[in-house]
């Protein structure tokens, strides 16, 4: 229930945002915050994939929803539908990203140096260390840089300039088995599979469903627990 709320205040925020072609410029500050508000809200829509037509039929409903015309469907009967289309519109869009993705591990696992593990995990390591390796229990500190297989920057805390310290065993299992791998002061490329990664529901809206997600990673140290 609260996903379809969440979606129903994203299709409401998004038709706020004047989706169409003759959608008034905002210049004011006030009318680009609210803007802002509905591209950014309207995020939550990113997984029906919709076209042009069927983003129409979304903002007729909308429409006379808000002006409170008389419907044209009974809300409720085709809420389950609405789950329907999500679960189909997620599943076709995680196949066509992993079927790139399968390519895209298959090459690089062929690169010279890398290590494809049974997890589908292809481990390189680009600079190496000489300090110890961590467990999955341990808490590091590393810097990171992630990408989609196009290239593009879903996060980086090199570009934050800030490194980041989490314990092992409360990210993704790419990391958990990738990080262990490595010894502190060693720099690794991790390319992970969707399956051990954020799956066939993604990380909307920059990590598609059964996105490949490429890290490079630099461990620089095994924190100590405070006593």
């Amino acid at each position: 229930m609260r996903k379809i709320l969440f979606l129903m205040m994203g299709v409401f925020m998004l038709s706020i945002s004047a989706v169409s072609a003759e959608s008034p410029t905002p210049t004011t500050d006030e009318q680009k915050t609210l803007y802002a508000l509905g591209l950014a809200i309207s995020q939550s829509l990113s997984i029906f994939n919709l076209s042009e037509a069927e983003l129409a039929l979304v903002n007729a409903g909308l429409t006379d929803g808000v002006l409170k015309r008389d419907p044209k469907v009974n809300v409720q009967e085709f809420m389950p539908k609405v789950q329907q289309l999500q679960q189909s519109r997620l599943a076709a869009a995680a196949e066509a990203e992993k079927k790139e993705g399968t390519a895209f591990l298959a090459k690089a696992a062929a690169e010279k140096g890398a290590t494809k593990t049974d997890s589908g995990l292809v481990f390189s390591t680009i600079k190496a260390g000489s300090g110890a390796s961590p467990k999955a229990t341990d808490k590091v500190k590393v810097h990171y840089h992630g990408t989609l297989i196009n290239g593009e920057v879903f996060d980086s805390s090199v570009q934050r300039g800030q490194p980041a310290e989490f314990p092992l065993n409360g990210v993704i299992p790419c990391w958990t088995e990738g990080v262990q791998r490595m010894k502190v002061g060693e720099k690794s490329r991790l390319v992970c599979p969707a399956q051990i990664a954020y799956g066939d529901r993604g990380a909307p809206p920059k990590i598609k469903p059964g996105a490949t997600l490429i890290f490079e990673v630099e461990l620089l140290d095994i924190l100590k627990e405070s006593k």
